[in-house]
């Protein structure tokens, strides 16, 4: 666990730096906010590690997330204010980058893959596209946007 939220620290500063030069946000200002984001990361991983029922990380993660900005969770408008001051992309660049480098290490098992690799990336990013779409088309008309 520990070597997890080293790594998750050490995500989390290139993503400061990515907000600071790409977002022009200030790395002291953006700073809570990531902390906020890596103890969510960390109670996930801690949760998903000891408790006996078997969820994805990212299930628990998000819920602790959803649960610490609703309204009924004290201090929830200064979360939402510390962490909206980090950009979705900063984040997603360097987790994408340490996805590509572990990559690396199963890169034969991936070679053995071949081409039905391709055929499945190519529908699951279809189908996930598509059903987010709907989900929105859905979403907006239930609120008369559109």
């Amino acid at each position: 666990m520990i070597e997890k939220a080293k790594v998750l620290s050490i995500i989390g500063l290139i993503a400061i730096v990515g907000n600071w030069v790409g977002y022009k946000v200030n790395p002291i200002a953006a700073l809570p906010g990531m902390i906020l984001i890596i103890l969510a990361t960390v109670i996930g991983l801690a949760l998903t590690a000891y408790l006996p029922i078997k969820i994805p990380a990212v299930v628990w993660i998000s819920i602790i997330a959803l649960i610490s900005t609703t309204p009924i969770f004290p201090g929830n408008g200064w979360i939402i204010e510390q962490t909206s001051k980090i950009n979705f992309m900063a984040i997603a660049t360097p987790i994408l980058a340490y996805a590509g480098l572990s990559l690396g290490k199963d890169i034969q098992d991936f070679k053995k893959l071949g081409w039905r690799i391709v055929v499945i990336s190519l529908v699951v990013y279809t189908g996930t596209f598509l059903f987010a779409a709907i989900f929105a088309e859905i979403v907006f008309r239930i609120q008369g946007r559109f």
